[in-house]
């Protein structure tokens, strides 16, 4: 059984095939800049050198077929047709209240997307046009949609719901949903076998850090509270939107500029955030530089995602009743020392202690790292996230249909003796780089 999953963002194309018989990742890669005349290709195929190169790609459907012409490719393919792939994982952001798993994705479940595309209006979008694209592209196989909500189903009614007029629950499905929930529940598993505990013994507070942000209390191995709702504009401070703040605020901000609903929303979307604090940057990296070199509002920036950050980890661990690992995961979790080490700093009196120096050699995305200090209470783990992953085995799981409950459902990337080989390829470059990343990759316990 082969399987390609795709996750569409709104100006790229995520990819991967993976081989569910033989275990083994055939081919990932990604294309980006959609668009314009330069998109850029990249295409790994595991056992070779890394490909990259410049396309034009108008759009998701030139981009898709970009994809699958290289992976039949008589020279570069690792399939001889497009007849071998089986099904197709796609990413979906909001799957609303209706979806508490993954589902194969039929017209009715596609128009249900489209009707749920103002609650996450960054995301959904992009996500159908993959699937319509690929629909379109490969019409003879199972297309499925992998939620990011599904993974927080499992939050208590006294967590999801607002204190706001209960009819608007009943009529509209206003509630907190969360998102990133394939990362989440990638993390959190992977956590668990660092720990040597069955998951579901497990109290976490993992922090998703992209230009996406985002913290989930783990209870027990399953969501029990996350910091986005109803959209993703609620909780942390992200790349381009405000996290918590006053509703009042954007109101008074109508009043006061004229601003119409549509444009009061593409604010709060697109224009708030790291990039409103800076007026320039959304990119962690150009913020941790432009701080390095005196820029104030680059420094205020970085402070602020910080705090918040720090204040979500002490709320849910006492949530939870206290927690085994705190978890740093996405772009901005696994590379940026700087945030990390401002987050956890002051936490000491909760038995979470860092080791600075493990702290800033762990700045990879293909390996698992401990960043703990000797004599933390608490771990402090920076653990790759890998959403592909979960679409493979939600996919595998559904097609076959073996799987009746995601949260007991058994992934094989929990087994301990789970491995990435294309992460393990390039985490031996770096290596050769950087000898001393080897020090901080996290041990698995030792068992019986």
């Amino acid at each position: 059984m082969i399987i390609l999953c795709l996750n569409c963002g709104s100006s790229s194309v995520k990819y991967s095939l993976y081989n569910w018989g033989k275990k083994q990742t055939l081919a990932i890669g990604i294309v980006e800049r959609l668009g314009l005349s330069d998109s850029k290709f990249i295409y790994e195929v595991s056992g070779k050198e890394k490909i990259e190169s410049t396309k034009s790609c108008p759009d998701h459907r030139a981009a898709i077929k970009l994809v699958i012409e290289s992976l039949i490719d008589p020279e570069l393919g690792v399939i001889k047709c497009l007849s071998e792939i089986s099904s197709v994982g796609h990413r979906v952001v909001h799957g609303g209240e209706r979806f508490s798993r993954s589902v194969i994705i039929t017209d009715e479940v596609l128009n249900t997307f489209k009707k749920l595309t103002e609650l996450a209006p960054l995301h959904n979008p992009s996500n159908i046009l993959g699937i319509e694209a690929a629909k379109e592209l490969m019409p003879d196989v199972p297309h499925i949609a992998v939620m990011d909500t599904a993974w927080h189903q499992t939050m208590p009614k006294h967590v999801y719901m607002y204190a706001l007029p209960y009819e608007w629950y009943e009529k509209y499905g206003i509630r907190r949903y969360g998102f990133h929930g394939t990362s989440l529940l990638y993390v959190s598993r992977r956590a668990a076998v660092l720990l040597g505990k069955d998951p579901f013994e497990c109290n976490l507070v993992i922090c998703h850090i992209g230009n996406g942000v985002s913290l989930n209390a783990i209870k027990y191995g399953i969501s029990y509270d996350t910091s986005m709702g109803f959209t993703p504009l609620e909780g942390l401070i992200m790349g381009t939107r405000p996290g918590d703040h006053d509703a009042a605020i954007d109101f008074f901000m109508m009043e006061k500029e004229g601003y119409s609903i549509k444009e009061i929303n593409s604010i709060l979307n697109h224009k708030s955030g790291i990039l409103g604090i800076t007026g320039k940057y959304m990119d962690r990296r150009d913020v941790e530089e432009m701080a390095e070199k005196g820029d104030d509002r680059a420094k205020l920036a970085i402070d602020m995602e910080s705090y918040r950050i720090k204040k979500y980890i002490g709320a849910y661990a006492a949530a939870v009743g206290g927690i085994d690992a705190v978890i740093f995961t996405a772009g901005v979790g696994e590379k940026s020392s700087i945030i990390r080490a401002k987050v956890l700093q002051g936490l000491e009196f909760m038995g979470i202690k860092l080791d600075e120096e493990k702290n800033d050699l762990a700045k990879s995305r293909n390996a698992e790292f401990d960043i703990s200090a000797n004599d933390s209470k608490i771990k402090i783990f920076v653990i790759p996230t890998d959403e592909e992953r979960v679409f493979i085995e939600d996919v595998v799981a559904l097609y076959e249909e073996s799987r009746s409950d995601q949260t007991k459902y058994i992934y094989r990337f929990q087994m301990p003796g789970y491995r990435n080989s294309l992460r393990d390829k390039d985490f031996k470059k770096e290596c050769k780089k950087n000898p001393k990343l080897r020090k901080v990759v996290a041990k698995m316990p030792e068992t019986g």
